[in-house]
């Protein structure tokens, strides 16, 4: 098979790379290999108020708008309280998101190959591995939206992702209250090493879980997520579902280096969690892929068009990382709080109006994911 573009992976990044890509004209076939996009998710999905006032999301696949944040020490005592004026977040049903998001890729032209395999780069095409056996992919440039262990990102000898944090939750309906939709979070290195517990209830479905560094788990991640599953705050009192068939869970790495400095060569680029795309500090993921896919697919075309396969080296990650440096100095901050008596400390700040302020900034603020170059800022 010929084609313009390969994309590799199917998650919103490559989704959307694929399609804008479709729209332009050009050739795009996307492997992905689940046989359903709505098995093996491993985002929670929650969605940052600038993505969604700048991307047309399908309004019936998010929960209630949530504005109240919780954070909480390790003793779960005094926790600050942070209620912004505004919609800031909505968990998405990442299911009929991505559902939604083939369809209008099919209809845009692309074709997507489901339950099929990237098994790597030869000579002079790709090796696809499907239901109806390999297939030999020839292909002008090849797009690794393939996670945060990307194998394109190999292939092309690309920058690979090495400071990893591995999450796991628990998703299940709860039962309509008079609670309002908040996001809860605990810092407490015994618990989260590294990062934080977390429970998002919007009042349709509660979303409890855990992300750390995997090798400073004092008993293993699973375990971590059972002890605060059963007693996470936010939840007293609702009825948990009965049986394990109710309840989704979920799991996976989560990339948290920041942009990788070369995401892309004469024969292809990253996008998503393969570049790197995700917030050092917040972990959030789902409105930096959305916005570096734009960036990828109109660095694409405009190498297409040219016949230049050099016009890629304006999609640059070096570039893109220096507006995280803040956020990177946060993570190696975070990083080091290794004990409940260091994360209390941190709490005492907190509590101060300039500490306050501070997180209001990270939680609410209108920072995002830098534009290309030429576009309206949005940082």
């Amino acid at each position: 098979m010929n084609v313009d573009v390969l994309v590799v992976g199917a998650g919103l990044a490559g989704l959307r790379t694929a399609t804008l890509l479709a729209r332009h004209g050009h050739d795009v076939l996307l492997a992905e290999r689940r046989p359903r996009l709505d098995g093996a998710i491993r985002t929670t999905g929650i969605f940052v108020r600038r993505t969604l006032d700048d991307f047309d999301l399908p309004p019936q696949c998010l929960g209630p708008p949530i504005r109240r944040v919780v954070l909480y020490p390790p003793s779960r005592r005094r926790p600050v309280t942070l209620v912004s004026e505004r919609d800031e977040y909505r968990v998405g049903d990442m299911a009929a998101l991505y559902a939604d998001a083939a369809r209008t890729a099919a209809a845009a032209g692309v074709r997507v190959l489901l339950g099929t395999r990237y098994e790597g780069r030869g000579r002079s095409s790709y090796l696809l591995v499907g239901p109806d056996g390999p297939l030999r992919v020839r292909a002008r440039f090849v797009v690794g939206a393939d996670g945060a262990r990307s194998r394109v990102a190999r292939d092309l000898a690309l920058d690979r992702n090495e400071h990893l944090l591995t999450g796991a939750e628990e998703v299940f309906p709860v039962s309509a209250s008079d609670r309002p939709p908040t996001f809860h979070c605990v810092v407490d290195p015994a618990l989260a090493p590294g990062y934080l517990a977390w429970v998002v209830d919007d009042g349709r479905h509660a979303h409890v879980g855990v992300a750390g560094y995997v090798d400073r788990f004092p008993h293993g991640m699973r375990q971590a997520l059972s002890r605060f599953s059963a007693a996470a705050p936010g939840l007293e009192g609702v009825e948990r579902p009965g049986g394990d068939g109710e309840v989704e869970r979920r799991g996976g790495p989560i990339p948290v280096g920041g942009v990788l400095r070369r995401i892309s060569c004469v024969d292809g680029l990253l996008v998503g969690d393969a570049a790197g795309a995700v917030s050092p500090l917040t972990a959030g993921g789902l409105d930096p892929c959305l916005r570096l896919s734009e960036q990828a697919a109109a660095v694409l075309d405009d190498a297409l068009r040219a016949g230049r396969p050099d016009a890629l080296a304006h999609y640059d990650g070096a570039s893109l990382r220096a507006h995280f440096r803040g956020r990177l100095a946060l993570r190696h901050g975070l990083a080091r709080v290794r004990t409940p008596v260091a994360a209390a400390a941190a709490f005492a700040v907190l509590r101060t109006r300039p500490g306050r302020a501070a997180a209001r900034r990270i939680l609410f603020g209108d920072g995002s994911f830098p534009n290309r170059p030429g576009q309206p800022s949005t940082t």
